[in-house]
């Protein structure tokens, strides 16, 4: 006996409205992807929207050699890396004490790293700036993952923390029993449980260190240690590229973070969804 899905009248409207969504959402990606495989008198022929009469892939390899694209990325690779798991440790850390460990002024704590999120980053680039020249950190790759791990920690610690003071006490108190101690608890109970959450947190922290670009600019000012958003940013507002030069330069640009993203997609949507059940 076979059993068919009943369709609800207005479930069929819903998923067309989520397809075009998801077709507008992809049209600037498959657009930039279209030019970069086009000549630049391709281009000049058939226009932006125009199908590629072959693929061309020289303004990829040209644009690849010029910026030394290879070191750019491992720049940004090992900065976001860096960042996102030294993040999520500081902010597990940070939020074990606050939202389990319930420190005296847990709320004023809570509230300072929540200023610190709404902070601009241009308020924050003088100071930082002075600090890491004074401490010979400047036009360093770990200058830079010193910052973002602060800056992308305090958004982490105020999310944790939120999650952690509804963690179950009767678990922690049953360790309690059996002998754990505080490390113990946090490293052996606290992280595997919420495990879900720590990887929403870590793919987010990489995607949004891989995409910032203000305050890497203004401390990697050496090419060796540029990123990929430094790198793009510096070479096109040079004005030394033509059309599909550009798309060719955005297409490497953004398809490490799609490729992570890819990768860890199923691990995101357990964490989201575990959260939402929670």
């Amino acid at each position: 006996m076979t059993t068919r899905t009943v369709r609800r009248p207005g479930q069929g409207a819903v998923l067309g409205v989520l397809a075009v969504l998801a077709a507008l959402t992809l049209f600037p990606f498959l657009l930039v992807l279209l030019n970069a495989v086009k000549s630049p008198g391709d281009y000049t022929a058939n226009g932006p929207l125009g199908l590629p009469e072959g693929i061309y892939l020289n303004g990829i390899a040209d644009f690849w050699d010029r910026v030394d694209f290879g070191l750019k990325l491992m720049n940004s690779t090992v900065i976001a890396g860096s960042v996102a798991v030294l993040a999520v440790l500081v902010s597990v850390v940070t939020a074990y004490a606050l939202g389990i460990g319930r420190i005296k002024g847990r709320l004023w704590i809570v509230a300072i790293f929540l200023l610190a999120n709404l902070m601009p980053q241009e308020a924050l680039v003088y100071p930082l700036y002075y600090l890491a020249k004074e401490v010979d950190l400047y036009d360093t790759r770990l200058a830079v993952i010193i910052i973002f791990t602060a800056v992308q920690s305090a958004f982490g610690t105020y999310l944790l923390s939120s999650v952690l003071a509804t963690f179950p006490r009767e678990i922690i108190e049953a360790a309690r029993i059996d002998g754990a101690s505080k490390w113990q608890i946090l490293w052996r109970v606290v992280v595997p449980i919420s495990w879900p959450t720590l990887s929403v947190l870590l793919v987010f922290f990489f995607i949004w260190t891989w995409n910032e670009f203000f305050i890497p600019m203004i401390m990697l000012v050496s090419n060796d240690n540029q990123t990929v958003p430094v790198a793009l940013g510096v070479l096109q507002g040079q004005r030394l590229m033509d059309a599909t030069a550009q798309s060719a330069s955005a297409l490497l640009g953004i398809l490490p973070a799609v490729v992570f993203f890819l990768i860890f997609q199923r691990t995101l949507t357990r964490g989201i969804a575990v959260g939402a059940i929670k």
